[in-house]
């Protein structure tokens, strides 16, 4: 078959997991991975020829420069470097800008690596110690994510994933007519088989199998962490992990002699977003983006559902994956499962890198000979189920790049095809009056205990406001009776709501 010479291909693939903390600060990470990735390729002196090096935004560590200190340990002079910002979607973005350019004929060879140091962070903070890495950032930059919380949800303490996501979960759940114990059953289930594929990757963080009721059940070792997530059931970030993607244009995997049966082709691929906020959702537990990303995606690819071999959807929350089933109309239990590497509450979750190994898993999946004419798909969600990344990977070369030629680099979206953001919902900073509850969850301490309920309710007019659950009594009923549809007295106090029934 004669394949277009601009036609990008990924040819080289990493992961490395540190089980022993402390370990190796992220740069030596990124090194590593990036090195290994230039090895899977199979031919020497790949890495002297990039002509892009971009990272994943890390948690861990602050460098002045990341792209130029990888850079510099590789020996190479790549005339573009980027760094992202936080997002579970950051991997594919790069890799989507990247197979843009090297289709438009800017450049020939990308590296894209990230890695996360949290676990040795988590070690020396309990030994009472610093890290003392190399070349910290003066003065500490902003944190990295591309627009800041609403400052209602900055007001009503709703800015962690944990919480955000129940709230959806809880809003999803009641529209589908579920009950509390119906959904919690359904995610154990659903996350079971995940737990098997962990136990099997080694490079996984938590190599175990898991029954339906071990992750579902509080205890001791699996508190709630969030109403209704448990411990077990969400994204674990404190892990020392890393990946690395090297990705060349045809042309160059001919010259240079790499073997047909390494190269995978990004087929077809999307980009999307949802409103921002979560209170600004039309609908708090759906999402139109995921939808539109995925069915761009899949006609891009020129396949469908059916036409996929193996799946890795994006798995911080439960909602994210049965969102994403529901975007494809996927049976949760499907039998391709819903993961290559177990997912990033089981194989682990290096904040924005996850889907760089979940990318690379597929990858291997994908030269192993896996699935139905070798098409994978790989999924990355971003802030609070807000940005969303859709990509078919294959064995065989497509004809995605041959329209929009040109593009180059600046098509960092445009690239993936559309972004659809729904008109969203006013937010209304404090109400005084009542309101009919929409979605809402119960934060609980490090200790397991709950603290305070969170809800997002509908107000009169058609705009929506956030509230506090203080009372000890209502929070408690708040775990034990339906709260969705249910009408509350909002009294503000000060910058923030307080709800009561």
């Amino acid at each position: 078959m004669s394949v277009d010479p601009r036609t990008p291909c990924l040819v080289g693939v990493a992961q490395h997991t540190v089980r022993e903390q402390p370990g190796p600060e992220p740069l030596d990470l990124w090194e590593l991975v990036a090195r290994k990735a230039a090895a899977d390729a199979g031919v020497p002196g790949l890495l002297e020829r990039l002509d892009s090096i971009q990272v994943v935004y890390t948690e861990s560590w602050q460098y002045d420069d990341p792209a130029v200190r990888l850079a510099e340990r590789l020996k190479a002079a790549p005339r573009h470097r980027a760094y992202s910002t936080v997002s579970g979607t950051a991997p594919q973005t790069l890799l989507g800008t990247a197979a843009a350019a090297i289709a438009a004929g800017e450049m020939d060879a990308a590296l894209v690596t990230g890695g996360e140091a949290l676990a040795t962070r988590k070690a020396l903070r309990r030994a009472g110690g610093r890290p003392a890495w190399s070349h910290r950032a003066h003065p500490r930059p902003p944190y990295g994510w591309e627009r800041p919380p609403h400052p209602a949800e900055l007001a009503h303490e709703l800015f962690l994933p944990v919480h955000t996501y129940a709230i959806m979960e809880t809003a999803r759940r009641a529209a589908a007519g579920e009950s509390a114990g119906d959904e919690r059953e359904a995610r154990g289930r659903m996350m079971a088989p995940m737990t098997r594929v962990a136990a099997a990757n080694p490079h996984a963080w938590h190599r175990r199998t898991w029954t339906p009721e071990e992750l579902v059940t509080p205890g001791p070792d699996n508190r709630v962490v969030g109403w209704p997530y448990t411990k077990r059931t969400v994204a674990f970030m404190d892990v020392d992990q890393a990946a690395a993607v090297i990705m060349v244009s045809s042309g160059l995997a001919d010259r240079l002699g790499i073997d047909r049966d390494r190269r995978v082709h990004l087929r077809g691929w999307a980009y999307a977003e949802d409103t921002w906020e979560v209170a600004a959702r039309p609908a708090l537990g759906e999402s139109p983006a995921m939808a539109a990303a995925a069915r761009h995606a899949l006609d891009r690819a020129g396949t469908d559902l059916d036409g996929i071999g193996a799946l890795d959807l994006y798995s911080c929350f439960a909602v994210a994956l049965r969102t994403a089933c529901t975007a494809t109309g996927l049976d949760p239990l499907d039998g391709r499962g819903l993961t290559v590497t177990g997912g990033l509450p089981y194989a682990g979750a290096p904040v924005s890198v996850y889907v760089l190994h979940s990318t690379a898993a597929m990858a291997e999946r994908l030269r192993e000979g896996a699935g139905a004419q070798g098409h994978g798909l790989v999924t990355g969600v971003g802030m609070h189920l807000t940005k969303h990344t859709w990509a078919v990977w294959s064995t065989e070369p497509g004809d995605a790049f041959r329209e929009g030629r040109g593009d180059g680099l600046a098509a960092l979206r445009g690239a993936g095809g559309p972004v659809h953001v729904a008109e969203p919902v006013p937010i209304a900073d404090v109400f005084e009056g009542t309101g009919t509850v929409a979605g809402y969850t119960v934060a609980h301490g490090r200790d397991g205990a709950a603290e305070r309920g969170i809800v997002v309710v509908d107000l009169p007019g058609g705009a929506r406001t956030h509230a506090l659950v203080r009372d000890p009594g209502l929070v408690a009923e708040a775990e034990a009776a339906e709260l969705v549809g249910r009408e509350v007295r909002l009294v503000p106090d000060g910058p923030v709501n307080v709800a009561t029934w």
